[in-house]
């Protein structure tokens, strides 16, 4: 779609909004005019002394409608909260004009953030009623009842996560980027270990380095680990000597007398094994994810995945026969040779194996992934919004709640992820890091640290390398860089 702006240049809100309601688009800045008739959008912005207005003329498919929206800008004192205001202004004025053409609202209404329960969950901070929080997402943003329910859940959990932290915690997370194979829809940086065994000792000896280096940070800092989370990639890729030898020297170099949750992605039915899991439990780990993202072979085989439905029933048996006691089932809506059908019976699938939590993904069409560049056999939006209907309905009767959630951009229907949970076992890594509850310090390839002080408002990001060797090379550049974790608290107690 041609974008013109005029008199603003904020063209990240104009695409997040472009994309929320046309998510095959992609946004063009040509110089010359856009010819009568063609797909295009002219949003201008008007600055006046109290009031700014955003402005939205829309064609689309032959379709022409003009959309508006005024704020409110006098006695905003800084300049974050006036960009946040006319970038509301733009948004909302995009919005009714593309609601207008389109003739239909998507599910979050207006909202194109990749965390909605921030709204609701300032709003319950400031004093407000669970009724008056909710009227921002209905008044406002025109989010839909569903997704309203959602979110406020989402709020309460959030808000129960805040007040068991303090001040001095954070969170551990630990990357190990290596697969057995990678899947159709993934994005991320893994390396196949396949191709790449030979950097499993020389990346394992690099990040014992940099845990050995966060143990002294910390330490100096004050600060204590409340949970870890060793992600990836797959982390069950490592052998069961490599994962005792990794957590073991977690152990030994960073004080865990506070953590309460250790999780481990165990992820591919393909790489558990009994040894690994005992190898899991002796070090501490009392969370693992079994994600099967589909119970149809034929599914798993669309979506690159080397092992079958069977694998996952056999990986879960191991699971429960090695006493940790909560895990984690991931599923995927809207996955290459799946229907509304194929998705109900790997949910009841699921749901019979009685895991502590499951999460429900929508399937967004990542840059990198295979599905982006390939393309595939995609159920339609409306068979993804009839698949996310049956989960909320089954998942809700069966006892589970929605705890966390997020978006992500391409994602089909623009819908969202839920995690689920029983009453008691809500992963509170994930609400932190959702959330941004608190301080969260990455390790390993691809990780990405993010320093949050709550009480300024103020989050800085440190990230690690992507690739493997990239990380290894690095190393030294690594640890120093974490060091501005001390630079961030000093200020912070400032």
């Amino acid at each position: 779609m041609k974008l013109y702006l005029t008199g603003h240049d904020y063209k990240y809100a104009c695409e997040q909004i472009m994309l929320t309601l046309f998510p095959g688009q992609r946004p063009l800045y040509p110089e010359e005019p856009a010819e009568e008739g063609e797909d295009q959008a002219h949003i201008t912005l008007f600055r006046g002394a109290q009031w700014a207005t955003g402005r939205t003329a829309l064609t689309w498919e032959g379709k022409s409608a003009v959309g508006s929206c005024r704020v409110k800008t006098a006695g905003l004192t800084g300049q974050v909260e006036l960009d946040r205001a006319l970038q509301k202004a733009l948004k909302l004025s995009f919005y009714r004009a593309a609601v207008a053409v389109l003739g239909k609202e998507p599910p979050w209404g207006a909202l194109t953030g990749v965390r909605p329960v921030k709204i609701p969950t300032k709003a319950l901070l400031r004093g407000e009623t669970p009724a008056q929080a909710e009227a921002v997402l209905r008044d406002t943003y025109h989010v839909t009842p569903v997704r309203r329910r959602l979110a406020m859940d989402c709020a309460r959990a959030s808000l129960a996560a805040l007040d068991s932290l303090k001040e001095d915690e954070i969170s551990l997370y630990v990357g190990i980027p290596f697969c057995p194979t990678r899947c159709a829809y993934c994005s991320f940086v893994s390396a196949d270990v396949g191709k790449a065994l030979k950097l499993l000792p020389p990346y394992l000896e690099a990040l014992f380095r940099e845990v050995e280096a966060a143990g002294d940070l910390l330490k100096r800092q004050g600060l204590y680990v409340r949970t870890v989370y060793i992600g990836g990639g797959t982390p069950t890729t490592l052998s069961a000597e490599q994962l005792a030898a990794l957590m073991g020297h977690i152990r030994a170099h960073i004080d865990l007398s506070r953590c309460t949750e250790y999780t481990v992605e165990a992820g591919r039915p393909d790489t558990i094994t009994a040894e690994k899991l005992s190898a899991l439990k002796g070090n501490g780990a009392d969370r693992v994810s079994v994600n099967p993202q589909s119970m149809s072979d034929k599914v798993l085989r669309a979506m690159g995945r080397s092992h079958t439905a069977a694998d996952i029933l056999r990986a879960y048996d191991l699971v429960q026969n090695s006493g940790i006691p909560c895990v984690n089932m991931d599923l995927i809506a809207g996955l290459p040779e799946d229907s509304r059908e194929g998705f109900r019976a790997s949910l009841d699938q699921v749901l019979a194996m009685d895991p502590a939590n499951i999460t429900v993904h929508t399937l967004a069409l990542k840059k990198g992934s295979r599905l982006m560049t390939e393309g595939g056999s995609l159920p339609t939006a409306e068979d993804v919004a009839a698949m996310l209907d049956y989960a909320w309905t089954t998942l809700r009767g069966a006892g589970y709640m929605p705890y966390y959630l997020y978006r992500q951009k391409y994602m089909s229907g623009s819908f969202e992820n839920v995690g689920w949970t029983k009453p008691g076992f809500e992963n509170l890594y994930n609400i932190c890091m959702m959330e941004e509850l608190h301080t969260v310090l990455a390790l390993g390839g691809g990780g990405v640290t993010k320093l949050v002080d709550r009480t300024a408002g103020r989050i800085e990001r440190i990230s690690d390398p992507k690739y493997p060797y990239e990380y290894i090379n690095a190393i030294d550049h690594i640890i120093a860089d974490k060091e501005k974790l001390a630079d961030f608290y000093a200020a912070a107690r400032r």
